[in-house]
């Protein structure tokens, strides 16, 4: 509106045109979105599969931009289409008030004259018993005070009250006028649209406007305190147009909500991608540059081409929270029979050694389970915190002594798991919840809650220093479903009980400088090796899950290399349990467990 907004314009202003206007720059972002699947899917695939030559590369990368400028294209339009309808809708809430205001007025016999104010007829007496006279008033100033004499026509009041609600209405509309005006001027692409990380960057500042400048309009309808279960219901609820809008303006909420369909959270939370990496892009601290090098290399696995024997690559969840947010997919977990979580445990972060390490672990796990089953999905859950080791802060180790970091993950993915088996279509499906190192004792957490960890029929614990509890059977399954693989030479399956170690974890980190494991297993290696446990069935947290009177299924493991130092202690055995290269044998029989066929295991002796 190029024009000074009065009550008429207001009044005659057509919302159905902005609405209108919204829905043809959701026609277009659609058709970015279409164009990017058919780039990305299709052609890339398919000149990538049938060609090799350079002419072939070059047109790859060509391609490969392409798509990136269709996926730009439709953020962008996307953000234009909820700012118009937002636009809309604000106005609509003034437009609304000074419709009655105006009806009011006519009921009343009032006439408002084009500049706002209000005259009003003759009505009560005075003390000399006759009519007072009308009159005619406008809209009070913000500090103007009401006049201290009463005036006894009856009418004057009501007809302030209107000019006070006409003229407040005019100036609520000609401040989200400006407000919208300034978010629409900032929503447009470079010359030339060569997109760049910069020209994303420029884009999560795009979408924090319009997210801010909607949040009267959208984001109260997001249900984030619902169960996984209603969150379906709602979004089954919604049209195709609502969702379309909810995920182009607010793909960090819709990605990252449990029971939420998994490839509308994997479309969301790709779109997302792009944005934080805009974001965190010449961020200088520490968090903020291990992040952008870890979302990166997500990125980058994206949009490889998937290797025969792999499932599809979903992205389920990504945030720059804490220390990073990751939940990534191999196979569909909605349509898969069969479907682990695997949670890593200490100093995980989202980083690129996350990216590289903890999702190779998930993807080979469900390169070997669709083996046994090809209605298969592998997931690593990094969804909470885990314990940090710093070489230069020892003091900031002692989280990994304490189990508060595994209680407040443990709450987070059982709503996971709880979103899973929402969304899952199988009529019986199979779930594993995997725990790894630290990750098990928040797998042990999660299982000890009311109720167990929801819809989980078998538990598979790696490397685990204990999971606080006494027995399997603590664990939501009967002990026959809890699995325990624990390599003989990986210290930490040995760590000496609290009693024993009290004082003397703080002291080995003092004392021994080396990678992220160096500490606090430093102290549990020398602990270990020596069998040092006060009670031959305790480690430190809890009865060791190997140990005979836990109750569980105890598979078959490589010893893996014994500990060694070499700038600081080396613990691979450790690290080992995924890796088809160097332990066979713990992943086939954790592929089987996952299928559950978990019977037909190599087992191992109890310790």
């Amino acid at each position: 509106m190029s024009r000074v907004l009065t009550w008429q314009l207001l009044r005659d202003l057509k919302l159905s045109e902005l609405e209108g206007a919204a829905d043809g720059w959701g026609v277009a972002s659609n058709q970015a979105d279409a164009a990017r699947d058919r780039i990305s899917n299709q052609m890339i695939n398919a000149l990538a599969e049938s060609q090799v030559s350079e002419a072939a590369d070059t047109a790859l990368e060509r391609l490969k931009q392409l798509d990136r400028n269709f996926e730009y294209a439709y953020t962008e339009c996307g953000l234009v289409r909820t700012t118009l309808n937002s636009l809309a809708h604000e106005l609509g809430e003034q437009q609304r008030r000074l419709n009655s205001a105006l009806e009011d007025a006519a009921s009343r016999k009032f006439t408002v004259h084009p500049d706002g104010s209000v005259s009003y007829p003759e009505g009560g007496t005075n003390l000399l018993d006759k009519p007072v006279a009308g009159g005619t008033t406008r809209r009070r100033g913000i500090l103007e005070q009401p006049s201290p004499l009463t005036n006894p026509n009856p009418h004057r009041a009501e007809a302030q009250r209107i000019a006070d609600t006409i003229g407040g209405a005019v100036q609520g509309a000609t401040e989200i006028d400006n407000r919208f005006s300034k978010i629409l001027a900032a929503l447009k692409a470079p010359p030339g649209l060569a997109v760049t990380t910069a020209t994303w960057t420029d884009a999560a500042k795009d979408a924090e406007a319009v997210r801010k400048a909607a949040k009267g309009y959208l984001p109260e309808a997001i249900p984030d305190c619902g169960s996984p279960a209603n969150r379906k219901e709602w979004w089954d609820s919604l049209t195709q147009e609502q969702r379309e809008e909810l995920l182009a303006t607010y793909p960090d909420r819709i990605g990252n909500l449990d029971g939420i369909p998994a490839l509308v959270r994997d479309a969301a939370n790709r779109d997302n991608l792009q944005l934080l990496i805009g974001k965190l892009e010449g961020q200088s601290d520490t968090t903020s540059q291990n992040q952008l090098a870890g979302l990166k290399s997500i990125d980058e696995q994206l949009r490889a081409q998937p290797k025969p024997g792999v499932p599809p690559m979903l992205l389920l969840g990504i945030g720059d929270e804490g220390l990073g947010r990751a939940i990534v997919s191999f196979g569909n977990p909605d349509t898969a029979r069969n479907v682990s979580a695997y949670v890593p445990g200490l100093a995980t972060s989202l980083d690129a050694d996350f990216a590289n390490n903890d999702i190779k672990r998930a993807r080979d796990t469900a390169s070997w389970a669709i083996d046994e089953d090809p209605s298969t999905a592998s997931i690593v859950w990094l969804g909470y915190d885990p314990p940090q080791i710093s070489g230069e802060k020892p003091l900031d180790n002692l989280a990994v002594t304490s189990d508060r970091d595994a209680r407040v993950g443990a709450i987070a993915y059982n709503q996971f798991m709880d979103g899973l088996g929402a969304t899952n279509q199988n009529a019986n499906p199979h779930f594993t919840a995997i725990g790894h190192s630290y990750g098990s004792l928040t797998v042990g957490q999660a299982a000890q809650q009311d109720g167990g960890i929801p819809g989980v029929d078998d538990i598979i614990l790696v490397g685990s220093p204990g999971t606080g509890a006494k027995a399997a059977t603590d664990l939501g399954v009967s002990g026959d479903h809890v699995y325990v693989g624990a390599a003989e030479n990986d210290p930490v399956t040995k760590l000496p009980d609290q009693n024993s170690a009290k004082g003397l974890i703080l002291g080995a980190q003092l004392g021994l400088t080396g990678p992220p494991l160096a500490a606090p297993i430093g102290a549990a290696a020398g602990y270990a090796l020596g069998d040092a446990a006060t009670d031959e069935n305790q480690i430190y947290y809890g009865t060791d899950p190997a140990h005979r009177d836990f109750g569980a299924h105890r598979f078959k493991v490589d010893d893996g290399p014994p500990v060694h130092f070499d700038g600081g202690v080396q613990t691979p055995a450790h690290s080992n349990y995924f890796n088809p290269d160097r332990d066979d044998e713990s992943v086939r029989n954790i592929a089987k467990i996952i299928v559950g066929d978990g019977d037909a295991i190599t087992k191992q002796e109890h310790r």
